[in-house]
């Protein structure tokens, strides 16, 4: 079991979740939490694919959707950075 967290990129979350219905910010957490489980492995998660580490991208929602994510191995640590796109 991984001791990761997740936390948003900011202390003002609503910079990143502002405007969202609520289902969608429920279901970017939850997959931060699954994210956050994967502790280190979630370097390799989503996009781009073939290297680890970065700024990486995952879609949300049935590809409605993606969230960027940093995993930062040092802090044991997922941040969800920057806005969260999300399609009607």
């Amino acid at each position: 079991m991984s001791h990761w967290t997740w936390d948003y990129n900011t202390d003002d979350s609503a910079h990143i979740t502002g405007g969202l219905p609520p289902g969608v910010v429920a279901e970017v957490e939850r997959i931060a939490t699954e994210l956050a489980a994967l502790g280190r492995d979630a370097e390799a998660v989503g996009r781009p694919t073939g290297r680890t580490g970065g700024l990486r991208e995952f879609d949300v929602l049935g590809g409605r959707g993606f969230i960027n994510f940093l995993a930062v191995p040092r802090r044991e640590c997922v941040y969800i950075c920057g806005g969260i796109t999300w399609y009607e």
